[in-house]
């Protein structure tokens, strides 16, 4: 096929041109995708070692399949910038991530090859399933293709998509994609079995090698190929029960690979193979993270999600000590050398959640579970129940993953157990999926749940301290992503409440890290005068007496909650103290910075100065 321009990318009618590239031409747009990637991701941040390392897979899978007509499914998601680039989204790839640009995952309303919505992990499997039966009963010979990788095979929704797929006929083909590597290190037995299969790589190799070898000796090189063939697999089915490909073809699944995941023409074989066999198959894909940018390779967990870097040096950002994370993750490691019980578990989310160094100083202590938000709270109250004091730290929009367990394992119970809520409340370009809006909803309508959501890390110290040493029951600690940009008399540090009297019968009310927004508007009204008074909850939940009788002692009542109004704070105040009027979030957050997101959400300082001067003006009037 002749290229036209410098831009395979640009020329080409993508996915469906695919199909008639040579594999040099397809080497040639590989290495062009891998720039498009680093120079993107280094400008808007993102996803950039998983992505790297699926370039070859991404093009294998849209040679080998007809998107949309076979449903390409990725997991997670946060690896399918390539599948962006291959269908139909090169010229708008520059707004990744940005407000009113493509997602950094997979979204049906943004294209059609989107086949399922992404961004939380190990659904895939179930969503494909789905999609192939609908297909067997429709009577479509398409094909449903779930691509996860090895990180996301720790979850618990990836066994129970197996274990039903396996057991239908229908065209469902799971392609595992083994990097050894999620955000933090794999843990669990089929992290060490899928090491395993990586292993046979080798063998296959150096098996397909010793082949050709024996074909091409005269006379006795076909017999005695057949000969160790037959014995391998006498020796196979007697000796080596638990061999490779056993536990896939156990749940009825077939198995093809291990497969150099970055060998076009290995990939092109494999691919070609699933979809002759029919029925449910596994392939097994090897592939490096980072692959073609050698600080990406060097450290795929720190390219993992990154926001802008330096694209000559290569510095991605890290977790940074100024930040909510890190003074979490400080605040245990301080608590937990005074007492031995203390013990923190995550799942796979080690850097992310500031974890690293108390997995570093108290080993014994640290549990990472993998990508299993249920079983990590469950794991959480059995060791409550023995006694010790168990900190789980998790993003909020993971945490929903939980919550069957929160009040079956926890609260009934009134287990002591303290979580720690990451990224609670907007998080900003990584759109809907990950906003940590629903927390405070779903955990406020459990009882024996307490939750502090403190808005700088002075109070964050101090909530953490109170939630482990004096507090009993199912605790949450729930803090933003990013740093501490409070600007406020830190008088107002409190566990509780800050209640700030101007003598005002206008009351503005909010908590976390909205107070930093409520109190410059509040700044601003008073530069003009218009005077109000403002209270700011630390605990809130279970709303204190005082503070239903501070509320009620006023006239008008602003309460301004960065989070979902349905079961919010403000609507919980709201029906006790009549004269308390909800400002808060109804909808899903796309993707935007979270103050462009705070600004149209009408919960920035400047839409908070400008709705009361409003009213204070209408009422002169």
């Amino acid at each position: 096929m002749k290229i036209y321009g410098d831009s395979m990318l640009g020329s080409l009618d993508l996915p469906g041109d695919l199909k008639h590239l040579r594999i040099d031409e397809c080497i040639a747009l590989a290495a062009e995708m891998r720039e498009v990637l680093i120079k993107t991701v280094a400008q808007n941040g993102g996803h950039l070692a998983s992505n790297l390392g699926t370039v070859e897979l991404s093009i294998a899978v849209h040679r080998a399949f007809d998107s949309p007509n076979d449903k390409i499914i990725w997991d997670v998601g946060h690896q399918s910038y390539n599948h962006k680039l291959l269908t139909g989204r090169y010229k708008s790839f520059d707004t990744l991530r940005q407000k009113g640009g493509i997602s950094g995952f997979c979204r049906p309303s943004e294209s059609v090859h989107d086949a399922f919505i992404s961004g939380h992990s190990s659904t895939s499997v179930s969503a494909a399933l789905g999609y192939a039966c609908a297909m067997k009963l429709t009577g479509s010979k398409n094909y449903a293709v779930a691509i996860l990788g090895d990180g996301a095979a720790t979850g618990g929704e990836f066994f129970e998509g197996l274990n039903n797929a396996g057991k239908s006929d229908a065209n469902i083909i799971v392609i595992i994609n083994h990097n050894e590597m999620s955000i933090s290190k794999n843990v669990g037995g089929l992290a060490k079995y899928l090491a395993t299969l990586r292993t046979k790589q080798k063998y296959i190799k150096t098996k397909g090698r010793v082949e050709k070898l024996l074909d091409s000796t005269p006379l006795v090189g076909s017999p005695l190929k057949n000969t160790i063939k037959a014995s391998k697999n006498a020796i196979k089915n007697i000796v080596l029960r638990n061999s490779a490909p056993t536990l896939f073809e156990d749940l009825g699944f077939s198995f093809v690979g291990p497969v150099d995941g970055h060998s076009l023409s290995e990939l092109d074989y494999a691919l070609a193979a699933a979809k002759s066999i029919g029925g449910p198959v596994i392939v097994h894909v090897n592939t490096v993270k980072g692959k073609g940018y050698a600080p990406a390779e060097h450290n795929p967990g720190g390219y993992h999600g990154v926001g802008a870097f330096d694209l000559e040096t290569g510095n991605p950002d890290a977790v940074s000590s100024d930040s909510f994370s890190y003074i979490f993750g400080d605040t245990l490691v301080r608590l937990a050398a005074k007492n031995n019980k203390i013990c923190a578990i995550t799942a796979a989310m080690k850097y992310g959640t500031g974890l690293d160094r108390f997995a570093r100083k108290y080993p014994k202590r640290f549990y990472d579970v993998g990508i299993a938000e249920q079983h990590a709270v469950t794991f959480a109250g059995g060791l409550a129940a023995a006694g010790m004091i168990p900190v789980f730290a998790v993003y909020s929009s993971f945490l929903q993953r939980g919550f069957d367990q929160i009040i079956h394992d926890l609260a009934i119970t009134n287990s002591h157990t303290v979580i720690g809520i990451d990224r609670a409340g907007l998080v900003g370009e990584d759109g809907e999926t990950h906003q940590g809006i629903f927390d405070v909803s779903f955990l406020s309508s459990v009882p024996n749940v307490k939750i502090y959501s403190p808005s700088s890390y002075e109070e964050l110290r101090k909530c953490t301290e109170r939630a482990v040493n004096n507090d009993t029951g199912v605790v949450c600690v729930r803090y933003p992503k990013g740093k501490d940009i409070s600007e406020y008399d830190k008088s107002y540090v409190s566990e509780s409440f800050a209640h700030i009297k101007n003598g005002s019968d206008i009351l503005i009310v909010t908590y976390g890290r909205l107070f930093n927004e409520v109190y410059k508007a509040y700044k601003m009204l008073s530069d003009d005068d218009l005077m109000t008074d403002v209270l700011k909850l630390v605990q809130i939940h279970p709303i204190k007496s005082q503070v239903i009788s501070i509320v009620s002692s006023y006239k008008k009542v602003y309460f301004f909650e960065e989070g979902i109004i349905n079961g919010s704070v403000g609507q919980q105040l709201s029906s006790v103290c009549r004269n308390v009027e909800v400002f808060a979030i109804n909808d899903f957050v796309s993707q935007a910075s979270v103050y462009e997101s705070l600004e149209s959400l009408g919960l920035s300082y400047n839409e908070i100065y400008k709705k009361i001067k409003a009213d204070f003006n209408e009422n002169k009037a």
